[in-house]
C-alpha cells in the first residue's frame, strides 16, 4: 500500500474510532462521571488462546462499569504485521485512549508505540508476548502481563515423562528410545525456544531416551501444524511415538493429521500441548491428546482489566504487587487426564 493509500486509511480508522468514543460519551441512559477508553490491539485475528482472553478481557471491564464510570474498549489486531499493529495504535492514541493494552507482532519491536505512548502520556500494558527487558524500562508507564515461557516447557516435559514412565507401549517399537516430533512456534519467538529448550532437557533430565525424527515450525497454526504432520507421517508412519507442540493449536493440527490418515487411535503417537485451550481439554478427555498445560487466560485477563483501570483512576492497589512495578507472571498448571475435569467448563 503506498503512503498515500495508508494515511487515507488511517483517517478514515481514526474517524470511525473516535465517531464510537462519541457515541458512548452521548449514551445518556448510563449517568457517568468519568469514561475510561481502553485500546487492545493483539498481533492477529486468528489466535484462538488470544481471542479467548480478549473476550475475558472486555467481558471483566465491562463488569467493572459503575453508575458513575464508563469504560469503552475498543479492540483491533495487527494481522500479523508489526507496522499494521504500529499503524492502529497510532489512530487509537489520536482517539483519546487513556490506556493501551498491547500483543506485540514483534516483540523485539515495541520501540516505535512506547515513542507514540510516551509523548502523550498513555501507559502501555504489554501482554502474552514480553518485550526484552531493555524495552520495558524505557518508561515508568510500561508493564508486562503474561507468563514464563521457561515454566511451561518444565511443566510439559514433566507431564510427558510421567507418562512415559507410566505407559511403557509408548515405545512402540521397544528399541528403549523414544522416537519423536517436536512442532515449533514460530522462528526467534522467544517463547517458542523456551518452551522447546525446556522440554526436551526435562525430558532428558527424567532419564527418558530420545530420538529426534523432526522439528517443525507450524506458526502456532492448527493447519499448519496438520500439513506438517501429514508429511511427516507419510514419512514415518506410526514409527512416530511422541508428538510435543508448543501449543494446543499445533498439537490439534497434528491430531487432525493422524485423523485423516486412516490410523486407528491405538497406533497413534502420544501428543501433548500448552496453553489449555478447550478444544484440548475435549481432546485429553477423549484420549485423542494426553497433556496440556493451562496458561490461565482467566487471570491474565482479570489482571489486564484492574491494572488498566487502576493506572487511570490514579490507584496502585494492583500496581504495587507487581513484580520491579511492571511485571505480573501467572502460573501455568498440569493438565492430564487425571484432572482434566477440573479445568473443563460446564
Amino acid at each position: 500500500m503506498s503512503k498515500k493509500g495508508r494515511k487515507r486509511k488511517s483517517i478514515i480508522a481514526v474517524t470511525v474510532l473516535t465517531a464510537l468514543l462519541i457515541i458512548g460519551c452521548e449514551d445518556k441512559s448510563v449517568k457517568t462521571d468519568h469514561i475510561i477508553r481502553i485500546g487492545v490491539v493483539t498481533y492477529t485475528q486468528d489466535d484462538p488462546f488470544i481471542n479467548a482472553m480478549t473476550d475475558q478481557l472486555k467481558e471483566n471491564l465491562k463488569k467493572m462499569e459503575t453508575d458513575h464510570m464508563k469504560i469503552i474498549t475498543t479492540v483491533k489486531n495487527g494481522d500479523d504485521n508489526q507496522q499494521d499493529q504500529n499503524e492502529i495504535v497510532e489512530e487509537m492514541i489520536d482517539a483519546g485512549c487513556d490506556v493501551l493494552c498491547v500483543n506485540l507482532v514483534d516483540r523485539t519491536a515495541p520501540s516505535r508505540i512506547i515513542r507514540m505512548a510516551k509523548q502523550e502520556d498513555i501507559p502501555v500494558i504489554f501482554f502474552n508476548r514480553e518485550p526484552v527487558r531493555e524495552d520495558l524500562m524505557q518508561w515508568e508507564k510500561l508493564y508486562y502481563v503474561g507468563c514464563d515461557a521457561e515454566q511451561s516447557g518444565i511443566m510439559q516435559g514433566e507431564i510427558v515423562a510421567n507418562y512415559i514412565k507410566n505407559h511403557p507401549k509408548v515405545d512402540k517399537n521397544q528399541d528403549g528410545k523414544i522416537q519423536y516430533i517436536l512442532l515449533e512456534g514460530e522462528a526467534g519467538h522467544q517463547d517458542a525456544i523456551s518452551r522447546t529448550d525446556y522440554s526436551v532437557k526435562t525430558l532428558l533430565e527424567q532419564d527418558i531416551n530420545l530420538e529426534k525424527l523432526s522439528y517443525q515450525f507450524a506458526d502456532w497454526n492448527r493447519g499448519q501444524a496438520e500439513n506438517r504432520m501429514s508429511r511427516l507421517i507419510e514419512q514415518y508412519g506410526d514409527g512416530i511415538e511422541l508428538v510435543i507442540s508448543n501449543n494446543d493449536e499445533m498439537a490439534l493440527g497434528a491430531v487432525a493429521a493422524w485423523q485423516k490418515a486412516g490410523y486407528d487411535c491405538s497406533e497413534w503417537p502420544v501428543i501433548f500441548g500448552i496453553d489449555g485451550l478447550d478444544d484440548a481439554l475435549e481432546a485429553i478427555k477423549t484420549g485423542k491428546m494426553q497433556g496440556t498445560v493451562y496458561n490461565d487466560k482467566e487471570d491474565q485477563a482479570l489482571e489486564l482489566a484492574e491494572v488498566s483501570v487502576e493506572i487511570v483512576r490514579g490507584k496502585d492497589t494492583n500496581r504495587k504487587q507487581l513484580k520491579e512495578g511492571r511485571y505480573y507472571v501467572s502460573e501455568y498448571r498440569r493438565v492430564d487426564s487425571s484432572n482434566v475435569d477440573d479445568f473443563i467448563k460446564e
